[in-house]
């Protein structure tokens, strides 16, 4: 399995030590490779435009339809686009096989061109995120960061630590399962999708509401605090070990990255990338200066034993500054389009719903775990409007709580690392999955609901009347 966040187009195959274009080169024809990727782009790009404009049409967030998308292409159900591993070989894949029938491939090649094959989306997919985590940070205020009220960070604080211990401790101490898979199952909980929530208040009109300036804090607030702990995780998945000081040091040293990062980025990058721009008179300046500063403070975040997301995020946070801000978001749209959506449809594509099948006896735990996860997933956000304080009047806070619920996106990117680590099974994968789904949907209709003005009583009705 490929490393997750490696060095584009230098990924090493951990089993074989063999980098990606030399595998293609000396055990795969080439052209059969180009062939299948090819077949496979068309399959990513249909499963996520059909199913992300599905979902969009019946007020639901694009993403999940590209997500069910790529179950619906992978292994759960069409079995278009599967990847190596769990009995899963090149006579599995349709694309292999109809590659097989309409080009000179033997069965005898077929092998090495799917594994082949499968490295390279997988690589497309680390690229993708690494935009995506971009994205959400050029699309942050850092001032607005720093501004937020103190009940913003204790809702955020809670939002982050309530479920991510509870899951955590339940999965080890209730369903005995390995304290790596735990974590990291646990760290998924922590998410909160700004976007969704954002969208549902904005239609409801509760945007600029209290309630509303909390939930976006805090919600804010939970991403960089969520891109911690993955960073964390992802580390810990890496040793398979859980040890007190390796811990601490990735704490500190993620806090430290992205702290000395941005105030690097602030009073360094910044003048540089404006001064480098505005001299540059060749095409695409603006946005390949940009990806530079992406793909360096990348490079040193995984040299650091971190992820390269969280480099991805701060080169996001640093040029959102920037007087280009605008025109640079602009830009970063298409290589987004192009790329991430080959993330979520292969995190659907590599998801297994059968192990989740209630008449397999087998599946039954990874189903109870499913609801667990979705109980401790919804419980564990809600409480957080109870705990925020310093408030008068009819602050609702049971809407602030359940603004906090829909994981999204960000749930999805933790259930991409965790699969592409190799530290989660396959029951607990779909089980995240499940929870991300369920938290999802529920959210804006319950957002609604907890918002909606309760119905005068009879005796306010004579009273107003009177």
């Amino acid at each position: 399995m490929v490393e997750l966040f490696s060095i584009p187009f230098f990924t090493f195959d951990a089993a074989r030590s063999v980098p990606i274009l030399a595998t293609a080169s000396e055990s795969a024809d080439s052209s059969m490779v180009l062939a299948s990727v090819l077949l496979s782009l068309v399959v990513v790009y249909l499963a996520s435009k059909i199913g992300g404009e599905l979902c969009a049409r019946i007020n639901l967030p694009p993403v999940l339809g590209e997500l069910v998308g790529g179950v619906v292409v992978g292994v759960s159900a069409l079995q278009l686009l599967v990847f190596p591993g769990e009995g899963i070989a090149a006579e599995n894949s349709l694309i292999i096989k109809f590659v097989e029938l309409t080009t000179t491939l033997t069965p005898l090649g077929a092998s090495a061109v799917f594994e082949t094959q499968s490295e390279v989306i997988s690589v497309l997919s680390e690229l993708g995120v690494i935009i995506l985590l971009f994205e959400i940070g050029l699309e942050s205020k850092l001032d607005e960061l720093i501004r937020v009220g103190p009940q913003a960070v204790v809702v955020a604080i809670v939002g982050v630590v309530a479920p991510f211990a509870a899951g955590t401790l339940g999965l080890v101490y209730l369903f005995h399962l390995p304290i790596v898979p735990s974590i990291f199952a646990g760290a998924a909980l922590t998410a909160t999708s700004i976007g969704i929530t954002a969208k549902v208040l904005a239609e409801i009109g509760k945007l600029s509401s209290t309630e509303g300036q909390i939930i976006i804090g805090a919600a804010v607030l939970d991403d960089v605090l969520g891109i911690i702990v993955l960073a964390v995780v992802a580390s810990l998945a890496k040793t398979g070990e859980v040890q007190v000081i390796n811990i601490v040091y990735l704490i500190i040293s993620a806090g430290t990255f992205l702290v000395g990062s941005i105030l690097l980025g602030r009073y360094v990058i910044k003048p540089i990338y404006e001064n480098l721009v505005g001299e540059m008179k060749t095409r695409g300046e603006l946005l390949l200066t940009a990806l530079v500063v992406v793909f360096i403070l990348s490079y040193i975040a995984t040299a650091i034993q971190l992820e390269s997301i969280l480099g991805a995020f701060a080169a996001g946070l640093i040029l959102a500054e920037t007087s280009q801000r605008s025109k640079l978001e602009k830009q970063v749209i298409p290589v987004a389009d192009l790329l991430v959506p080959v993330f979520f449809v292969e995190v659907g594509a590599r998801t297994n719903l059968g192990v989740l099948n209630p008449m397999n006896p087998t599946n039954r735990e990874g189903l109870v775990i499913a609801a667990f996860l979705i109980v401790v997933a919804i419980v564990g956000k809600v409480i957080t409007g109870f705990t925020v304080f310093g408030q008068q009047g009819d602050l609702k806070k049971l809407a602030i709580g359940v603004g906090m619920i829909p994981r999204g996106e960000v749930g999805l990117v933790f259930a991409g690392v965790g699969a592409e680590s190799g530290v989660l099974s396959s029951s607990t994968e779909a089980a995240i999955i499940m929870m991300v789904i369920s938290t999802t949907f529920l959210a804006p209709p319950l957002l609604r609901i907890v918002f909606r003005d309760p119905e005068p009583t009879a005796s306010e009705t004579s009273e107003a009347g009177g």
